[in-house]
């Protein structure tokens, strides 16, 4: 198809264009819609991946998802050719999106913590592993749950890789002796990590890094679900057999023998156990400030920018993270609050553990009787992909204001839908880590 060809087609459409459709906007599949309304929908179909990729786990738990299912049918129906040109109705939908992230990733917390109890903070092993081993990257502890069971007493360890990391927290999971330690740090270190990794390598939700070409470890790679590659293996239902006979095939681990630690499990519910002490901590001044530092990461520059926010954080200011982009952080030892033994730093856990932050802010919000979006909270998130977009829509729906995201723009959002978010729920693109925490940081009382 030649490129004339290819700007007489509307791509939203999946037809030719009608004839006189030569706008920028009908050219990019708006056919008759201006680029705004694509754009709207655009972040539509973005917040709905990641809207079923919560569902899906959550449904493997046995939750109750029909609600959620709703939003999403009729969310597609909306995204159909001519269907609807309002402006002010694609925002309502997409609060309705957002409100539909809160659920599912309520839905989802309350079916992790009903199969595998409530996670409790735990010092974990870091880059440290021996034996026969599995490492396990991605989202899903359903699979995590299965697997253990299914390689106990088999004389293999499993290792957690990239947002597995909560998995450790989780007192059902935990109780296996042979769930030893992390391995790495963000998804995209995959590429690297498996080369290095003896063992076999296991992913099972989104977040998968194509191997590079001559690399040589594909034949010791396996998909989950639908997660999967050209040349590596499929686990197929929930039989791990293969994996288990694979893995006692593979050498023993070696170049893994780090002494260093990280720290997990601080999930919400014990977080607010915690709330009568972060209250009298809040009155008497020894916090000062929550930070909200979390998102997801993506390599290349741009994110040390929210480790050097996270290291500038004066003693009084407590760190409140989850998702991938920890890892930018999450090796320092921020040690506790001056004065109590509050934690600086909660691993919420997971990206669908984000309503966490959000379970405390309203806890705070009552008990102080004061407003959301005037506690001392700020908040400052890495952006990376579609699970990144039905959080900030979730956040927007709840009425959340004033956060900052970076280290860039989402490309699928225009100058003008950023300006509407901008002034509708005071977006702020990150600068640097200097210049934000001179605007957010909350000056001392005397």
């Amino acid at each position: 198809m030649s490129n004339n060809e290819q700007n007489m087609f509307c791509y939203q459409c999946a037809m030719s264009a009608p004839e006189g459709c030569g706008s920028k906007s009908q050219t990019l599949g708006t056919c008759g819609k201006d680029e705004n309304l694509a754009r709207l929908q655009d972040i539509m179909v973005f917040g709905l991946k990641g809207l079923a990729a919560y569902r899906e786990h959550a449904r493997e738990l046995n939750a109750d998802t029909q609600s959620v299912d709703d939003v999403i049918s009729e969310t597609l129906y909306f995204t159909m050719t001519n269907v609807n040109f309002n402006f002010d109705q694609h925002i309502a939908q997409l609060m309705k999106i957002g409100s539909a992230g809160v659920e599912v990733m309520d839905l989802l917390s309350e079916a992790h913590t009903g199969a595998m109890g409530i996670p409790t903070p735990v010092t974990v092993s870091q880059n440290s592993a021996e034996g026969k081993g599995i490492l396990v990257s991605g989202h899903n502890l359903d699979m995590l749950a299965k697997l253990l069971e299914a390689t106990d007493g088999k004389g293999i360890n499993i290792y957690t890789h990239s947002e597995m990391l909560p998995a450790h927290g989780y007192p059902e999971l935990k109780k296996y002796s042979h769930l030893k330690g992390n391995i790495g740090g963000a998804w995209y270190d995959q590429t690297t990590l498996f080369e290095k990794w003896p063992g076999v390598a296991i992913v099972n939700t989104n977040c998968i890094a194509p191997p590079k070409k001559n690399s040589t470890y594909q034949d010791r790679m396996y998909g989950y679900k639908v997660v999967g590659m050209t040349g590596i293996k499929t686990i197929e239902g929930d039989d791990f057999s293969g994996v288990i006979e694979h893995a006692l095939k593979c050498p023993d681990v070696t170049g893994f023998d780090s002494n260093a630690t990280i720290v997990t499990g601080h999930h919400y519910k014990t977080i607010l156990t915690l709330a009568p002490q972060v209250l009298d901590a809040v009155n008497k001044g020894q916090i000062r400030q929550f930070f909200v530092i979390a998102g997801c990461d993506s390599p290349g520059s741009g994110g040390e920018y929210y480790r050097e926010m996270a290291e500038s954080l004066p003693d009084d200011c407590v760190i409140v993270t989850s998702s991938c982009g920890k890892f930018r952080f999450n090796d320092i030892d921020f040690g506790t609050v001056p004065g109590t033994e509050i934690p600086r730093y909660l691993d919420l856990g997971q990206c669908n553990d984000s309503n966490g932050a959000v379970h405390i802010a309203l806890a705070i919000s009552n008990a102080l009787d004061v407003p959301v979006n005037d506690l001392p909270i700020s908040i400052v998130l890495s952006w990376m992909e579609q699970k990144a977009v039905i959080i900030l829509l979730a956040l927007f729906s709840l009425g959340i204001q004033n956060i900052y995201i970076g280290p860039n723009a989402p490309q699928f959002v225009n100058s003008a839908i950023l300006d509407f978010l901008v002034q509708t729920f005071n977006l702020n693109l990150t600068s640097t880590a200097k210049e934000d925490l001179a605007k957010l940081l909350i000056e001392k009382a005397a």
